[in-house]
């Protein structure tokens, strides 16, 4: 019998498995024959999202914040992936609650105490938990206490993820084709090391599988080639075949026009974003990632080209 044929016997829960990274997560798992829950508050959208695919995840309504909700979408899991995650807080739904309190500390220890083989957690590179930023620190923080709920949890952090529909790159193509002058964060110094989300998604997913040569419980999944931003932002000029012309804008503004764009439905940039922006994101050498995992990371330009084809 081979792996897939065992796998179905293994139940996956992928919290926040409607979301970007958790729904190509959810999709590598039932590629690899996984029976495997899709949690999230809106479970109608899992029919939507998989309909294409020759399996289909098991749409659980499970809200993080509501520890009552959590123990029925974990029942007789063996691996948990906590995939959720926050861009702009609103009401309760806080950083804090969100990649610490609620999210991270909460669903670790009802997956501990309820005899689960395996929980991967979802952060990010740069994550800190004495950082001055609401996010970076609450991060950071959650990684604390997912090691502290569930000892020898994966902590997985991803550079700043692109793909198709993605809020990073997919946004840089459309303003540079439009704008004869793009704002740039700061001077453009910081160097990016960013990486394809499905690049992650089989990462997480051979780890759930047992692909995990080094025994390393931290991974840090970045491209392969780091770029400043400048750099980044000419590379997909010349990628699109036309010029720009860059403009450094410092952060300060960057921060105030963030926080009123906060106040729109869909903000098109936030506050900890430009956060993030201030900071190198680069894996750490020495950390394991996914050449680690015997996958080699997708470069810019073949990104580049599937978000040209989506447009």
């Amino acid at each position: 019998m081979d792996s897939a044929n065992l796998n179905t016997k293994r139940i996956v829960t992928v919290f926040g498995g409607t979301g970007f990274l958790g729904r190509r997560i959810v999709k590598r798992l039932l590629e690899g024959g996984f029976t495997v829950r899709a949690a999230s508050r809106h479970s109608a959208r899992v029919s939507p999202i998989f309909s294409s695919t020759g399996r289909m995840p098991e749409a659980v309504e499970a809200d993080i914040l509501d520890a009552s909700s959590i123990g029925s979408a974990i029942a007789g899991s063996e691996a948990i992936v906590n995939a959720v995650s926050l861009y702009v807080e609103q009401g309760v739904q806080t950083f804090e609650r969100v990649h610490h309190v609620k999210a991270a500390a909460d669903l670790a220890a009802a997956a501990r105490d309820g005899k689960v083989d395996q929980f991967i957690h979802i952060s990010g590179i740069g994550s800190d938990p004495k950082s001055d930023s609401n996010y970076i620190g609450a991060r950071g923080r959650g990684e604390v206490a997912v090691e502290s709920a569930f000892p020898g949890a994966f902590i997985v952090r991803p550079a700043v993820m692109t793909g198709p529909d993605d809020a990073f790159l997919t946004t840089i193509v459309r303003l540079i084709r439009l704008l004869p002058i793009y704002p740039v964060f700061g001077d453009g110094g910081t160097r990016l090391q960013s990486v394809y989300v499905e690049d992650v998604a089989k990462a997480v997913s051979g780890l759930i599988d047992g692909r995990n040569p080094k025994g390393s419980s931290i991974f840090e999944f970045g491209g392969p080639r780091i770029y400043t931003y400048k750099e980044l932002l000419w590379e997909i000029a010349r990628q699109l075949h036309t010029n720009v012309k860059l403009m450094p804008v410092p952060f300060a503004v960057w921060k105030a026009l963030a926080g009123v764009a906060e106040l729109l439905p869909a903000a098109p940039i936030t506050r900890n974003q430009v956060d993030l922006m201030r900071h190198d994101n680069v894996a750490a050498i020495g950390v394991p990632g996914l050449k680690e995992l015997d996958i080699e990371p997708r470069d810019i330009d073949e990104v580049i080209r599937l978000i040209e084809q989506r447009a």
